[in-house]
C-alpha cells in the first residue's frame, strides 16, 4: 500500500488550515472511492497500474470525482515525480518550466515526471501543442483532467497520444462512507471533535453533494463549524444543505445531454421522462425561457400537423413564462411538455422542410413559372406574367385541379408525406383526393391535346 503523506507534512502548521476535502484525500488506491469501472479487479486502468504500463491519459468527469487525487496516486505508485499546472492560470512559459524540471529530475536521479494539467480544456491549441514533443520523447507522462467532452475541447494531436478515461459521479452511498470517514479520522478529519451527526443528517449531506465528494466534505466542514457542544442539529444540516443546486453546466456537455434527454422523452411519448428532465434542468438553474424555446421546436419537429394544437400550447407556455415568470411560467412549460409527450407524433413537416431545402439549394435559381408570376405593370402583363393563372376560389371546391406550382424542371416532386397519426390522417385523405383530381385533370388535358 502506497502512503504518500509524510511526517513532515503532518508537522506543517499549514496542514490544519487546509480544507477538510484536501486533508481527506485518499493516500492509496485502496482508500480511493468510486470509479470501480476503471479501478476494479481486471479493469483497464487497474491493469495498467499493476503492470507498470502507465501511458498518457485524460480523466474526463464531473467535479469532485477524484481526478486530481487519482493522478497523484498514479505518480506515487509508479515512482514518478509529480508536477501540476492549472490551464486556467498557466501559459506556454509555465509548460516550458515544467519540461525543464522534468529533464532535471531525469538527469539527477533517473525519475520520470507525471505532469498533471487540471482543466486542460482551457488550453488553446498552441498551448496543447507545446508539450506534445515532450510527451512523444518520454520526458513527460501527461495526465489531463477535464469536465468537458474531450472530443470537442481537445485537439486531435493530443487525443491521439492519450487514452480517455471517463470518471463517474460518486454514488450517494460512497459519499456517505466518505463523510463517515471524515468524522472518525482523528489525524486528518474531524475525529478529535467527537461530533454527533444523525444518520438522516449524513443522508441529507450526501444527497446535497450530488455525486461530488469535494462538495460533500465542504458541506460537512461548514456544518461542523456550526456545531454546539459537539452536536450538529438537524436544522443546521438542513440549512447547510439548502440551496445546493444539482450539477448543471449551462454551456457544457451536461447541458446538451439533458436538453437532448428532454427532447427525446417528448418524441418517445414519455410524459414522465419529459417531466423528469425538465425538472432536472430547472433545478440545475437552466433559464426557463431557453427551455420554452426548445419546446416550441419540439412541437414543430416531432408533433407537427398530427396535432397542431401542440405548437399553440408551446407558444402559450413561452408567453406565460415571459409574462409571469417563475413559478407560474414553469408550470405552464410543464403542461406543454406533458401535452406534447402525449400527443400524436409526426415528423412529416420536418422531413418535408429538410428535403425541400436540399432541393432548393441544389437546383439553383430555377425560374418561377410564368403563370405564377406577379404582374403589377402593363409591361409585365404584355410579357405574359400571370397569364393563364387559375384563381383557386373560382374553381370547383376551391381547387384548380391539374395546376402546377413547382418550377418546370422539378416536375411532380413530392416533399410532404403525412403520417397515419392524429390530424394528419385527415390531411393525408384530403391530399389523396386532390392528387386524384390532378391526375384526372391532366389525363383530360392530354386527351384534348
Amino acid at each position: 500500500m502506497l502512503i504518500m503523506r509524510t511526517e513532515d507534512l503532518f508537522a506543517n502548521d499549514e496542514w490544519a488550515a487546509r480544507p477538510l476535502a484536501d486533508r481527506m484525500r485518499p493516500m492509496s488506491l485502496a482508500d480511493y472511492m468510486g470509479q470501480e469501472h476503471l479501478l476494479g479487479p481486471g479493469k483497464p486502468l487497474r491493469h495498467a497500474i499493476e503492470h507498470g504500463r502507465l501511458h498518457s491519459m485524460i480523466f474526463w468527469g464531473p467535479p469532485g470525482t477524484g481526478k486530481t487525487t487519482l493522478a497523484r496516486l498514479l505518480a506515487g505508485r509508479s515512482g514518478y515525480a509529480f508536477q501540476t499546472l492549472s490551464a486556467v492560470l498557466a501559459g506556454v512559459k509555465d509548460i516550458r518550466a515544467a519540461v525543464d524540471n522534468a529533464k532535471h529530475a531525469r538527469a539527477q536521479d533517473g525519475r520520470g515526471t507525471l505532469l498533471f494539467i487540471d482543466e486542460v480544456h482551457r488550453f488553446n491549441k498552441s498551448q496543447q501543442d507545446a508539450f506534445l514533443p515532450h510527451v512523444e520523447d518520454g520526458t513527460l507522462l501527461f495526465v489531463g483532467a477535464t469536465t468537458e467532452n474531450p472530443s470537442f475541447e481537445l485537439n486531435n494531436a493530443l487525443l491521439s497520444r492519450a487514452r480517455v478515461y471517463v470518471l463517474k459521479s460518486l454514488h450517494q452511498d460512497a459519499i456517505k462512507i466518505l463523510l463517515t470517514r471524515a468524522l472518525d479520522d482523528k489525524e486528518s478529519g474531524l475525529g478529535e471533535r467527537n461530533l454527533a451527526i444523525s444518520d438522516d443528517g449524513l443522508d441529507l449531506l450526501a444527497e446535497a453533494a450530488d455525486g461530488d465528494a469535494r462538495r460533500a466534505l465542504n458541506l460537512l466542514e461548514i456544518a461542523a463549524d456550526l456545531a454546539e457542544d459537539g452536536i450538529v442539529p438537524g436544522e443546521v444540516i438542513q440549512e447547510v444543505a439548502a440551496g445546493q443546486v444539482r450539477r448543471f453546466d449551462k454551456g457544457g456537455e451536461v447541458f446538451y445531454d439533458q436538453i437532448s434527454a428532454l427532447h427525446k422523452s417528448v418524441r418517445g411519448s414519455s410524459p414522465d421522462g419529459a417531466l423528469y428532465w425538465l425538472c432536472r434542468m430547472l433545478d440545475g438553474g437552466c433559464d426557463p425561457l431557453y427551455i420554452a424555446r426548445r419546446v416550441v421546436r419540439m412541437a414543430s419537429e416531432d408533433i407537427g400537423n398530427a396535432d397542431p394544437r401542440g405548437l399553440e400550447m408551446a407558444l402559450n407556455a413561452w408567453q406565460v413564462q415571459e409574462r409571469l415568470g417563475s413559478p407560474e411560467g414553469e408550470l405552464a412549460i410543464a403542461q406543454a411538455v406533458v401535452y406534447l409527450a402525449c400527443a400524436a407524433k409526426s415528423n412529416a413537416v420536418y422531413q418535408a422542410f429538410n428535403q425541400a431545402m436540399a432541393v432548393a439549394r441544389q437546383s439553383g435559381s430555377l425560374e418561377v413559372p410564368i403563370h405564377l408570376r406577379n404582374a403589377p405593370t402593363r409591361l409585365m402583363k404584355e410579357l405574359g406574367y400571370g397569364k393563364a393563372y387559375r384563381y383557386a376560389h373560382d374553381e370547383p371546391g376551391a381547387y384548380a385541379a391539374g395546376e402546377q406550382y413547382l418550377p418546370d424542371d422539378l416536375g411532380d416532386i413530392r416533399f410532404y408525406a403525412p403520417t397515419d397519426r392524429g390530424l394528419e390522417i385527415k390531411i393525408a385523405e384530403k391530399l389523396a383526393k386532390l392528387c386524384e383530381l390532378d391526375d384526372n385533370a391532366r389525363q383530360a388535358m392530354h386527351r384534348d391535346d
